[in-house]
C-alpha cells in the first residue's frame, strides 16, 4: 500500500511540476545505476522543489534526509516517514539531539542494504546563489558506515546538479543533470578524498558563478540571454563572450495573463507572501498552493459550465486557464 501510494503521489507531483515549470530538462539518465546502493548527493537551491524534482524524475524511488525541525508533530512525523523522509538533527537543534542521528543512519543503512537510494543535499542549507557551497561530511559518514556494517556491499555516490532559470517564478526552466557515479572504494581514513571527488563532480554539473562580482556577472548573463541553467553556455560566454544558444527575451506577459485566469490561487499567494520569511521558499509555496487547489478550482469552473446560467463564460474561463498555464513563461532572474 505504501509503495502504491508513493507511486501515485509521485505521478501527480510530476504532472504538477510540468504545469508549474515551462520546461524541465533531464540530462545524464544513462548514469542512473541499477541494483546498487545509491547515495545521491545534490546541490540545494530551491527548498522543497529540489527533492520533489529528484523524487519524480528518477526511477530510483529515493528516501530523503530532512531537517528534524519538521518532525516535531507525531502525526506529521508518521506522514513524512510514509512518504520516504527521515530526520536529520543539527547542532542548531540542540547538542542533545545529535545522538538521535544514529537511528537515522541505521534506517538509511537498511534502505541502502536493499539497493535503495538516499538523497542528501550535502551543502547543508539552501541558497538562491548559483554556485556550490562547501559540502558537509554526512554523506561520507553514511557511505563508510554502510561499508563497515555490510562489507560486501558496493555503494556508489551519484552526483546530481539542479539549476533554475528563475528560482522564485513559475513558467521558468529547470535542468537536472546526473553525473557519473563515484565508487566508495577507499578506506575511511581517505574520506576527505571522497568529499573532494564529489565536490569536483558537482561543480562540473552546475552553473558556478564566482562570488567575486557575482551580481554584475549574473546581470551580464541575463542581459545577453545566456541560459542560466546550462554550465556549458555560461562558461562559454564568460570565457569568450559568445552566446551559443540564446534563450531569447521574455516579457513575462504570458505569466501575467495566467494569473488573471487563476486569480483565486494568485490571491492566496499574495496573502501568504508576507509570511514567507525565507525567499527560497517562494516557489515551494506557489507550487503547493497550485498542487492542492488547482484541481478543485478547475472543477469549480467545470461546474459553472454545466449547471449555471454562466456556463459559456465558465467554459471560456476554464479553457483559457489551461491555455495560459501551458503558455506560462517567465524571464530569467
Amino acid at each position: 500500500m505504501k509503495d502504491l501510494f508513493n507511486a501515485i503521489l509521485r505521478l501527480l507531483v510530476k504532472v504538477a511540476l510540468h504545469g508549474y515549470f515551462n520546461k524541465i530538462i533531464v540530462e545524464g539518465k544513462e548514469n542512473l545505476p541499477k541494483n546498487r546502493p545509491v547515495i545521491l548527493v545534490a546541490n540545494h537551491q530551491n527548498a522543497l522543489i529540489d527533492p520533489l524534482l529528484l523524487a519524480t524524475h528518477t526511477r530510483l524511488n529515493p528516501w530523503f534526509l530532512t531537517r528534524a525541525a519538521v518532525f516535531t508533530n507525531p502525526v506529521v512525523c508518521k506522514l513524512l516517514h510514509f512518504i520516504r523522509m527521515l530526520p536529520v538533527y543539527r547542532l542548531r537543534d540542540g547538542f542533545s539531539t545529535i545522538q538521535q542521528n544514529q537511528q537515522t543512519f541505521d534506517d538509511t543503512y537498511e534502505v541502502l542494504r536493499k539497493n535503495g537510494t538516499v538523497v542528501i543535499f550535502a551543502e547543508g542549507s539552501h541558497s538562491l546563489v548559483r554556485n556550490l557551497r562547501p559540502l558537509s561530511k554526512g554523506f561520507t559518514r553514511m557511505a563508510f558506515g554502510l561499508k563497515e556494517k555490510y562489507p560486501d556491499l558496493e555503494p556508489v555516490i551519484l552526483p546530481v546538479g539542479i539549476g533554475f532559470s528563475a528560482h522564485k517564478r513559475s513558467g521558468s526552466r529547470v535542468r537536472i543533470t546526473f553525473g557519473a557515479t563515484i565508487p566508495v572504494d577507499m578506506p575511511p581514513s581517505q574520506s576527505g578524498k571522497l568529499t573532494k571527488s564529489v565536490e569536483r563532480a558537482l561543480k562540473a554539473l552546475i552553473v558556478d558563478i564566482p562570488d567575486a562580482d557575482y551580481d554584475s556577472t549574473l546581470a551580464r548573463l541575463i542581459e545577453h540571454e545566456v541560459d542560466l541553467t546550462s554550465r556549458e553556455d555560461v562558461e562559454t560566454f564568460l570565457e569568450t563572450g559568445v552566446v551559443a544558444k540564446p534563450v531569447g527575451s521574455v516579457t513575462g506577459l504570458g505569466n501575467k495573463v495566467m494569473k488573471i485566469f487563476h486569480f483565486p490561487l494568485y490571491w492566496l499567494w499574495l496573502l501568504k507572501r508576507p509570511g514567507v520569511k525565507d525567499e527560497v521558499f517562494s516557489s515551494t509555496w506557489k507550487f503547493l498552493i497550485g498542487f492542492t487547489l488547482a484541481i478543485p478550482y478547475y472543477f469549480f469552473l467545470l461546474w459553472l459550465t454545466m449547471d449555471t446560467l454562466v456556463g459559456s463564460w465558465g467554459l471560456t474561463f476554464l479553457i483559457l486557464a489551461w491555455i495560459t498555464l501551458w503558455k506560462n513563461k517567465n524571464p530569467q532572474e
